[in-house]
């Protein structure tokens, strides 16, 4: 889930009027692909909304993460072709760590305030418990968390702090993402069909009940292997097997695949039905056919087109952002149930207010999160830019951007 993905293109010059000497070129950043940098909002949007919600019915609409995966492959594959792999490594995570830093010492600062000591339910904390908590500098594992922490009687619900260290998964997945592309590109260019369907076949083995690897190691195993092939299939995606395929084809064994997915699910749907997040091997099917239709009609914008340009800043915002974005929500979700809670104290809250406030909670959710997620972004956000080494920015959205471009060109 790299905010950073971008495409280069041909930088813009800028030349002098006719008669006089050119002045020096004005050097412009790299056109970032836009169709790419709105499949990453709508992920970002989609992701929020099914945590806010939970309706697992959206992870058929849009597969979030896998399109999030598809898209740090394809970025990483292109920087991989330019420089050497270690350097792109190191690279990518000194813009991946300090955003998380940031939320990690946050959420270690609330989670020992509320009493916490490390120690698993019933037990003792031991070093290997103290040690654990590295994995909120560099995410190799998963960061330790109580299950529950605190009363009912507290601000937030007992298991606030699993919910909010919920999206910490996706870093620990794109660490060894990121630390496997040069041994997977390596095998794409040389083996590239098996290499494409070889995270299915992995999914089909360890996230069915064929084989069972306990703990978290389990989950990292099946996390790798579910959206291995979205990872794979970003980065092959221009020069792949799929790519030299005619696109019908591609689309209806897509199609097929997703079917299957379909088929699949109805047999072994979990606790909330149809979410594919339940179901490994249908959250992988469904990923790789959705990503494959995506990348097989991939169009190369450098703005958005038509009505979507009205949400030019936004798009770019978040893409700037996309980090902080995902690393947040869910402790802002959770954040929103104190401030709606107060509403009820009002000095005006009759029993119809009240019972419109219970009817309409969900939506005061929705209402009262995004002014906090432009707040953190505002507080936090310039980290990422840190992290880029960038000039720190408040609100990155372009338009400033946009300013001096058109004046460089004045």
């Amino acid at each position: 889930m790299s905010s950073q993905i971008q495409r280069a293109a041909v930088p813009e010059t800028v030349t002098g009027e006719v008669g006089e000497a050119s002045p020096a070129p004005v050097a412009a950043p790299p056109a970032r692909d836009r169709y790419f940098d709105l499949l990453r909002f709508l992920a970002l949007l989609r992701v929020t909304f099914y945590h806010l919600l939970g309706w697992g019915w959206l992870s058929l609409l849009f597969p979030s993460m896998g399109v999030m995966f598809a898209l740090a492959g394809s970025l990483m594959a292109r920087s991989l072709e330019r420089r050497p792999a270690a350097g792109v490594i190191r690279a990518r995570l000194r813009r991946l760590l300090p955003p998380l830093w940031a939320f990690g010492a946050l959420m270690l600062a609330l989670l020992f305030a509320a009493g916490w000591n490390t120690a698993p339910e019933g037990g003792s904390a031991t070093l290997w418990d103290r040690l654990r908590l590295g994995w909120y500098l560099l995410p190799f594992g998963a960061p330790p968390y109580p299950l529950e922490l605190g009363g009912d009687g507290g601000l937030l619900e007992a298991t606030w702090a699993e919910q909010a260290a919920g999206p910490l998964w996706y870093l620990r997945a794109y660490l060894w993402f990121l630390l496997a592309s040069p041994l997977l590109l390596w095998c794409l260019r040389r083996f590239p069909w098996p290499t494409l369907l070889a995270p299915l076949a992995l999914t089909a083995v360890v996230g069915t009940s064929l084989v069972e690897i306990p703990g978290e190691t389990g989950n990292a195993v099946t996390d790798f292997a579910v959206y291995g092939g979205c990872w794979v299939l970003g980065m092959g995606h221009r020069s792949g097997p799929l790519r030299r395929m005619p696109p019908y084809l591609a689309v209806s064994l897509a199609s097929l695949l997703m079917g299957l997915a379909l088929w699949w699910a109805s047999g072994h749907r979990g606790p909330d039905g149809w979410d594919l997040n339940d179901i490994p091997l249908a959250q992988a099917a469904w990923s790789f056919g959705f990503v494959v239709i995506l990348l097989t009609y991939a169009p190369m914008w450098n703005r958005l087109p038509g009505r979507l340009a009205r949400w030019d800043r936004l798009v770019t915002l978040a893409n700037n952002r996309a980090v902080t974005i995902y690393l947040w929500h869910n402790l802002l979700i959770l954040a929103t149930v104190p401030l709606i809670d107060r509403l009820y104290g009002l000095p005006f809250a009759t029993d119809g207010f009240t019972a419109f406030l219970d009817s309409t909670y969900t939506l005061w959710m929705c209402v009262f999160l995004w002014p906090l997620l432009a707040l953190t972004v505002l507080a936090t956000g310039w980290v990422e830019d840190l992290a880029a080494k960038r000039r720190p920015r408040l609100w990155p959205d372009g338009r400033v951007a946009k300013a001096r471009r058109r004046s460089a060109r004045r």
